[in-house]
């Protein structure tokens, strides 16, 4: 991995150049973006892989939710098997599968029970949702690279973990780094929220903390609530799972997290099945986890919620195995001072 690393390296400089590029005619107003019907919060990241968008998404729109707004979420549908614009819910019944939205807004429409939909083009997207929904209130998700749509509020959010990374490459663009842009884009956004997800708060590096300063951050963390058996949708406490011996199955994009969620718990992690992210499950990965399973004596299968979407596609395989899903909330430290930074901003 590192040799392909350094192999990429003379790639960035191309790739730094077609972003500045791009962000400069924004800047200069000749790429222009289009305002719309509704008030507009963008949740995104500068890096690609795992920082918590999701979970955010899920408290943001929570948050609106009970504040009385009438609030919607669009996402692109990452990992989707469809494109174009798809209505994934009114408000409460899940119109689609997994398969055709993505597990992201699924996961989300599962928690929030909103107005949501899947558009590669947000503008259009945002304005077919608010046409059909009446929503007046848009999370997008994962938008901020996405400049063609006015927006109200950027929020950018950081994993603590990846601030404080000390690696040479982590930090650089893509192809050899994690970056999709140079930090100093952190400019835009109108709050940076630094998600150290199960750790302690930590002192950012004053290297990458430079580029947070003169702008409202938040700290937030996840709180593990309990744990779902998938099929028969049943909450039980996570201490009921404490010292078991359990399989645990990934395919997010940072399972060190949940890992070290289970791991807090006092569960065995152990014997685990890591995939990639958005891993998208065939029968082979099916037999590969009851082989597992049952060669390990495991006592159940221990999954993300993401994941747990796409296995309930192949719940007659799993008839005789008790899967559960961890739940996790994103909670902001300070949550009545981000509530009315959030409020004040859409008013």
């Amino acid at each position: 991995m590192k040799l392909l690393r350094i192999l990429l390296y003379p790639f960035v400089p191309v790739y730094a150049l077609i972003v500045k590029i791009r962000n400069l005619f924004f800047d200069k107003n000749i790429f222009k973006p289009r305002s719309v019907n509704a008030k507009i919060i963008s949740v995104g990241n500068l890096i690609v892989g795992g920082s918590g968008k999701t979970p955010a998404v899920i408290y943001l729109t929570n948050l609106l939710k009970h504040q009385g707004k009438k609030v919607g979420v669009l996402s692109r549908g990452y990992g989707r098997k469809s494109k174009g614009y798809v209505l994934v819910s009114r408000g409460e019944e899940i119109l689609t599968s997994v398969d055709v939205c993505g597990d992201e807004i699924y996961h989300t429409v599962q928690d929030c029970r909103v107005p949501a939909a899947v558009s590669e083009k947000r503008v259009g997207g945002v304005e077919k949702l608010v046409k059909e929904t009446g929503v007046d209130t848009i999370v997008l998700d994962d938008a901020f690279q996405h400049r063609w749509i006015k927006r109200n509020l950027d929020i950018l959010i950081f994993d603590q973990s990846f601030l404080n990374e000390k690696n040479f490459f982590t930090h650089n663009l893509l192809p050899t780094g994690y970056l999709r842009e140079s930090f100093k884009e952190t400019r835009r956004s109108d709050a940076v929220i630094v998600n150290r997800k199960f750790s302690e708060i930590q002192e950012i590096n004053p290297r990458r903390k430079k580029y947070l300063l003169h702008k409202p951050v938040f700290t937030a963390h996840y709180r593990a609530v309990c744990f779902v058996d998938v099929a028969k949708k049943i909450q039980y406490a996570v201490e009921d799972f404490r010292g078991q011996k359990s399989l645990i199955v990934s395919g997010i994009a940072n399972p060190d997290s949940f890992i070290s969620a289970l791991r807090q718990t006092h569960i065995d992690t152990d014997n685990r099945l890591i995939f990639r992210d958005h891993k998208d499950y065939t029968l082979k990965d099916i037999q590969l986890i009851r082989k597992q399973f049952y060669s390990t004596n495991s006592h159940s299968v221990l999954t993300t919620e993401k994941d747990a979407v796409k296995l309930t596609n192949f719940k007659n395989e799993f008839d005789d195995i008790e899967i559960f899903y961890l739940k996790i909330e994103l909670r902001v430290d300070d949550e009545i001072s981000f509530k009315d930074f959030i409020l004040e901003k859409i008013s």
